[in-house]
């Protein structure tokens, strides 16, 4: 694994290419999502299946053909091994928990003068969740993307999952019985963004969108936005690392390549005050990359996109990571809360050696669809409030308009609206 220093003659130039890693084609797949979404607005369900013929190889003969049954999620739940099922309920369990405290309240406040001031708080009436599927589907994906939305009290939800060759995964099936999810759809791609932002005869349109995919359906998400609201623009997975001298190596190189097994394009980076820990997970990773089952991906992501960076102080480790802003953050020092007031950007923070990212993954609780390549800086991770909007709440008494309605007609007329500037006045007790 490539090891730099902050010392070297060329780190800056290192450096930047590291803070490039998220840079995406959009531009070059925007015609072709265009004209998908083009498509699925004029031609509804009938681009819908063409679409399914030509990506997912298979042929949706009736409009019926495309929805997922109650039945099928049932028998799938049923069917599954019984540990599993277990586990499932637990990470449902726990991840209820955890976004039931992110509930965000409604509120009214009176002031001397009667004024009453508030904020009223609701859910979207209905949501998208796009879960990756096919062979390689995540019932962890739906679990998290769904349950934010059971919880901010969504009325209805509604799932689009790619099926190439008409194959539902039965482990996102039995997901989408947990999460009682009643209205699912074998449709993926720019093709299900389309259809759930601006509805055909069989999807109903959406208020919000959520969930991972690949660039196809990151630049729909993209394109829509404004149409409907969505919840980030994803990249490729990502982590970073933040060790001292008392890091396990073992624990490290395992952790870079959690990531890295996910994508070619994933990307692994940490950063260390001590270069033997850099020097010996390098060799970690090399040997670890001999045993996994995505050995080969695994190794692409490490050689062209990880990276071991050896700092000259953890002040200066927290400044870069801070710049990279990951999506995933492990801190593996002897006091890692004590390193938290300095760590500024990061989607997820994991404190500890006994606290790795696949924890967070799957059973932590807090929400595993995270800002990517640097949007930590203004991206917060899924929540309960990206199924939610707010309403100002305002009520003037006659002395409150009396008191601050010539105020607010000079202000208007300052802009030159005096219909604005009139309205507030013809309400003043002296103009009455």
């Amino acid at each position: 694994m490539k090891i730099i220093s902050t010392q070297n003659e060329n780190f800056k130039q290192e450096f930047d290419e590291i803070l490039a890693r998220a840079k995406t084609d959009i531009k070059g797949v925007s015609s072709i999502v265009t004209n998908i979404i083009t498509e699925i607005v004029e031609e509804k369900n009938s681009a819908l299946k063409r679409h399914i013929e030509k990506f997912d190889k298979w042929e949706a003969k009736s409009d019926e053909e495309l929805l997922i049954s109650k039945d099928d999620m049932k028998k799938a739940y049923e069917n599954i091994d019984e540990n599993l099922k277990s586990a499932l309920h637990k990470a449902y369990d726990r991840i209820k928990a955890y976004h039931e405290k992110q509930l965000p309240k409604s509120w009214i406040d009176f002031e001397k003068n009667g004024t009453i001031l508030g904020q009223k708080v609701t859910a979207v009436d209905r949501a998208g969740l796009y879960i990756p599927g096919g062979k390689a589907a995540y019932p962890s994906s739906l679990l998290m993307n769904a349950i934010p939305a059971i919880v901010a009290g969504v009325e209805e939800i509604v799932v689009c999952t790619p099926t190439p060759n008409n194959e539902v995964n039965e482990l996102l099936l039995a997901a989408c019985y947990i999460c009682n999810i009643s209205k699912a759809f074998k449709v993926g791609g720019a093709s299900a963004i389309a259809a759930m932002a601006y509805g055909t005869e069989t999807i109903p349109k959406v208020d919000v969108i959520t969930g991972p995919g690949n660039i196809f359906v990151a630049t729909a998400k993209k394109l829509v936005f404004g149409e409907v609201n969505i919840d980030m623009i994803a990249g490729p997975s990502e982590i970073g690392i933040l060790s001292d001298s008392t890091a396990k190596p073992k624990y490290l190189a395992i952790d870079l390549l959690s990531q890295a097994e996910h994508d070619e394009m994933a990307s692994s980076i940490m950063i260390t005050t001590d270069e033997n820990i850099a020097k010996e997970t390098s060799i970690e990773v090399d040997n670890y990359l001999k045993t996994l089952s995505r050995s080969e991906i695994a190794r692409k992501s490490i050689d062209e996109r990880g990276a071991i960076i050896i700092a000259s102080s953890m002040d200066e480790a927290c400044d870069l990571m801070n710049k990279i802003a990951p999506e995933h953050l492990e801190v593996m020092t002897t006091n890692p809360f004590e390193l938290l007031s300095k760590i500024k950007h990061a989607g997820a923070i994991f404190l500890g050696e006994n606290t790795p990212e696949p924890i967070g993954d799957y059973i932590a609780g807090p929400n595993h669809t995270l800002p990517t390549g640097s949007t930590a800086k203004f991206y917060s991770p899924l929540n309960v409030e990206n199924f939610m909007k707010k309403s100002s709440i305002i009520n003037f008494s006659s002395q409150a308009i009396d008191e601050l309605g010539e105020a607010c007609a000079i202000l208007a007329d300052t802009e030159g609206l005096t219909a604005h500037a009139e309205s507030v006045r013809i309400r003043l007790k002296k103009d009455n």
